[in-house]
């Protein structure tokens, strides 16, 4: 199943049917700022597994997004540095790596104390995440090409994972470039992975 929403003023109805979905254990696809990913409400460990399982891995590199900074709080233990850090730089193309506090589920940390934050500047996602009052996992779609690693038609996107998830957001065309990755767990901020975003 694909519902299309457009990203300039998204559909609410259509929102509120993705965060439906959310809600009852569902994964979906959408896009983000970068690449697709898939996603999944942080309170649901079904869906969860079920990511995993689609992903073929043990060990998942999994985020989540929030849709803005105090809710972020909740969520990661961050210093007045990091925190002007993030203002600069979300919503944007970008994976913080913060500790995570208590409010993280034990079955998504599996044994991890950080934790990767995402807020995509996309208003899609971001009107889930709002309507939903709660983080979404995300993990990339990728592509088993060798040349391109990531799909962001959604055309081929469905053609892929409409037997494997509950619905696929057509956001219409993605980047296929990720977002850049802070780690914000040492003494000074350090980028592990330089993708599409220019750290301010």
């Amino acid at each position: 199943m694909k519902i299309k929403i457009y990203p300039k003023n998204p559909d609410l109805k259509a929102v509120r049917n993705v965060v439906d979905i959310l809600e009852n254990d569902g994964v979906i696809i959408y896009p983000t700022d970068t690449v697709y990913a898939l996603g999944c409400s942080l309170k649901s460990p079904k869906a969860i597994e079920k990511i995993k399982s689609i992903k073929g891995k043990k060990q998942t590199d999994m985020s989540i997004i929030c849709p803005d900074i105090s809710s972020i709080s909740k969520y990661a233990k961050f210093d007045t540095p990091t925190f002007k850090l993030l203002k600069q730089n979300f919503p944007g193309p970008f994976t913080f790596i913060l500790k995570a506090t208590n409010k993280i589920p034990d079955k998504f940390l599996e044994k991890r104390k950080n934790i990767g934050i995402r807020m995509p500047e996309n208003e899609i996602v971001l009107s889930i995440v709002q309507t939903l009052d709660y983080p979404l996992v995300t993990t990339s779609v990728k592509d088993d090409d060798q040349i391109i690693e990531y799909t962001t038609d959604p055309e081929l996107i469905e053609e892929k994972y409409s037997s494997s998830v509950d619905i696929i957001v057509d956001g219409g065309y993605g980047n296929n470039e990720p977002s850049t990755i802070v780690d914000c767990t040492g003494d000074e901020p350090e980028i592990i992975r330089q993708g599409i975003g220019e750290l301010k």
